[in-house]
């Protein structure tokens, strides 16, 4: 099959499907509004706001599901046992203090007599 036939396909079934999902919502809002389940006021408002949001034009549904997303993919990693990369970094930090605190060590004792660095427990503020 053409690529741009199956684009096209696929385009034309997603605006169908929008425009199915927008005469539904619209019923479904009049019944509401019918049943007093609705103020007839705030149905055009509650019907735009959600067809935005499907249009992907609200910034309020993208920033829930971007958390969404994050909190998901914060869980999966650490099923897996895995770090994030923020987690890595504090680590990176960490590491690179270390050897500086060791160098300075070392450097500091380069003057005893044995040469020889006997180790100790880092500073615990590091």
């Amino acid at each position: 099959m053409d690529q741009g036939n199956l684009l096209q396909m696929l385009l034309l079934r997603g605006l169908g499907t929008t425009t199915l999902v927008a005469d539904r919502l619209r019923s479904v809002s009049q019944d509401w509004v019918r049943s007093g389940r609705l103020d007839p006021n705030q149905a055009p408002a509650l019907v735009e706001d959600v067809l935005r949001a499907l249009r992907g034009e609200s910034p309020e549904v993208e920033q829930q599901a971007e958390r969404q997303l994050e909190r998901n993919r914060d869980q999966l990693l650490q099923d897996l046992g895995l770090a994030r990369q923020r987690e890595l970094d504090e680590l990176r930090g960490r590491i690179d203090r270390l050897e500086q605190a060791l160098r300075q060590r070392q450097n500091g004792d380069a003057g005893t007599s044995s040469g020889a660095t006997p180790y100790s427990a880092p500073p615990s503020g590091i």
